[in-house]
């Protein structure tokens, strides 16, 4: 066998896997990865500016594309400490990622060395396996476990951490017969999806809430398949928006508390039972279970067997991979078609679609405010970017009017952080995105406040280059914040807004703060502000042409009114809106008028 360092054992490990993007920053407890990978140049490398933003691009790299593994690597403690955050993000939303961490050499890992901190331990809350690797023979075979139990199960992130020694130690190592470990996946039998369907056939007005799961599994033409065999309305979670296209004539909307459609909610509440597929029934979906759960019964099917029962119990559970649940679902329905043992479910999907098409359902948009409504830039953004366009988003009021009036068709083309939601991970994962896919159509958007959070890797696009467009919605306030926690005086030092002593009078409103303008080109990148909405899509022309002829990211930054309307979109009010019609107390233009 040959003799090699177990560095380069790692590194052959990884081409084996099929890895050949990697984001990181090096340091000098990992250099010797680093040497490894310079010496071979099968893995190409983008340069972070800072380690939780190389995490969250090999985020946006895994999200990007069915079977993607994003990796990040970094050197020993505070790199291994920023990058927590984003094995948190991808741990909350089932995201496979790869983090790699130096480490003291083993002899001083007891001595408080330089930068030597126990990051496997720290880890260990939010990943699948974190381990730090004290033998070197060891290293490849801890890279091939991290590989079979990133895409075993429900998916999700590993830490390896690996000491200076340990790297530089020289092992024996055939790479030559390496061989990926099978991946395990539960499935469902076909026993299960017969009573399951049983259940489901005897319900008058029944509704499959799909969640990321299906997405996760590549499953999506399987869910539209089923939901056409049976005409059964379907209702995504947020992390399973666009598994089946918003046009479509069984996409029931949007449900939950924020992000969230009234006709979804209004669906939602009009059924007797709800088949959820790869789902957790997060709160920001189910708000109140006791609301969401009155009336109606629930299966649940979910690769994780812990999720069954979690939130609440379903009348029946299965543990299994969506797309082998799916495939067995769309086997046994048409079966039952054509024997003519399914129910019709005609009537039922048009009185879902006629509340999709009810503009007491829909809220406005059409606003012609100056300084912008956020809810006619989202309007100008649907008309400009059309079907075709993949977003990013993280959290905030930018998200949840993104949620509420943004059009989804197809399969990751809305890329969000779903649970954990941290604030600066939407310009490092559109970077990611971007290395996963140089050719799509991708736009992201933030809020202000998410921008300034982590904007310094648009110099990362720049160097790179990674053009996409980033729109930022501006109100310099910090709305959802205090919309969201009405009842609380906290308005202590929370101030976004400041004059700017280098801002000319006259060219950006007064009090807004930062000029993103200015700062984003420093970093190398192109940018344009916009105070009206038929400014918008001459600026998106604009970036279009300045993304093909510079090839690096370009912002537009659309300056909204202070206090926004949307914010009435936040948890208070849905919850209102959800409970009133949830007990018939409200009429639908009643709770319209609660929102616009």
């Amino acid at each position: 066998m040959a003799k090699m360092k177990a560095a380069m054992a790692a590194v052959l490990v990884l081409e084996k896997e099929g890895v050949t993007q990697a984001f990181g920053v090096p340091g000098a407890a990992i250099n010797p990865l680093y040497a490894q990978m310079r010496e071979r140049q099968t893995i190409a490398h983008v340069l972070a500016r800072h380690v939780e933003g190389a995490s969250h691009m090999a985020e946006g790299y895994t999200r990007a594309r069915a079977g993607n593994i994003g990796v990040c690597i970094g050197t020993s403690g505070p790199a291994g400490t920023d990058m927590i955050t984003g094995l948190y993000s991808a741990s909350a939303d089932s995201i496979p990622i790869l983090c790699i961490t130096g480490q003291a050499p083993r002899a001083r890992l007891h001595k408080e060395d330089f930068q030597a901190v126990d990051i496997a331990a720290i880890a260990k809350p939010v990943t699948k396996w974190a381990t730090t690797v004290l033998e070197p023979a060891q290293v490849p075979r801890a890279f091939q476990q991290a590989f079979h139990l990133m895409r075993s199960g429900r998916p999700g992130p590993v830490l390896i951490d690996l000491p200076f020694d340990v790297m530089m130690a020289e092992i024996e190592f055939d790479i030559d017969t390496y061989e990926p470990l099978p991946v395990y996946k539960p499935a469902a039998t076909r026993k299960q999806i017969e009573k399951a369907l049983a259940m489901l056939n005897e319900a008058a007005k029944p509704l499959i809430v799909a969640g990321g799961g299906i997405i996760n599994a590549d499953a999506c033409e399987l869910l539209v398949q089923f939901a056409e065999i049976t005409g059964i309305p379907v209702i995504p979670t947020l992390m399973g928006w666009g598994a089946i296209p918003d046009d479509h004539p069984l996409m029931a909307g949007l449900c939950g508390l924020q992000t969230s459609h009234r006709y979804g909610n209004a669906n939602l509440l009009a059924s007797d039972f709800v088949l959820g597929i790869g789902n957790r029934w997060a709160n920001r979906h189910t708000g109140s279970p006791e609301v969401y759960c009155k009336g109606r019964k629930f299966i649940h099917v979910d690769i994780e067997p812990t999720q069954i029962g979690r939130v609440f119990a379903p009348d029946y559970g299965i543990v299994s991979d969506a797309k082998a649940a799916l495939a067995l679902f769309v086997e046994v329905a048409a079966e039952w078609k054509a024997a003519g043992r399914l129910r019709d479910r005609d009537a039922w999907a048009r009185e879902c679609q006629g509340r999709k098409a009810d503009l007491a359902y829909l809220r406005k948009t059409n606003f012609d405010n100056v300084p912008m409504k956020p809810q006619r830039v989202y309007q100008c953004m649907n008309n400009a970017f059309g079907r075709d366009v993949t977003y990013v988003s993280t959290i905030g009021l930018s998200q949840i009017a993104a949620a509420q009036f943004l059009h989804v068709y197809g399969p990751r083309r809305w890329i969000n952080c779903g649970q954990a939601g941290p604030l600066g991970w939407t310009v490092p994962a559109a970077l990611g995105v971007r290395a996963a896919d140089p050719q799509r159509k991708l736009v992201a958007l933030s809020g202000d406040y998410d921008f300034q959070f982590m904007l310094e890797e648009l110099a990362v696009g720049a160097q790179f280059k990674l053009p996409y467009i980033h729109i930022v919605v501006n109100n310099s306030y910090l709305g959802l914040i205090r919309h969201s926690q009405r009842g609380f005086q906290m308005d202590y030092c929370v101030q976004l807004a400041f004059d700017n002593i280098n801002t000319p009078e006259g060219e950006v409103s007064r009090g807004y703060g930062v000029d993103h303008v200015k700062v984003v080109e420093g970093l190398g990148c192109k940018a344009m502000r916009v105070h009206k909405q038929e400014e918008i899509a001459p600026a998106i022309r604009q970036a279009e042409a300045w993304m093909e002829q510079y090839k690096v990211p370009v912002v537009i930054e659309i300056i909204l009114e202070r206090v926004t309307n949307i914010a009435m979109g936040t948890e208070i009010d849905n919850v209102v809106e959800f409970e009133e019609l949830a007990a018939g107390k409200a009429d639908v233009p009643t709770a319209v008028a609660m929102l616009d």
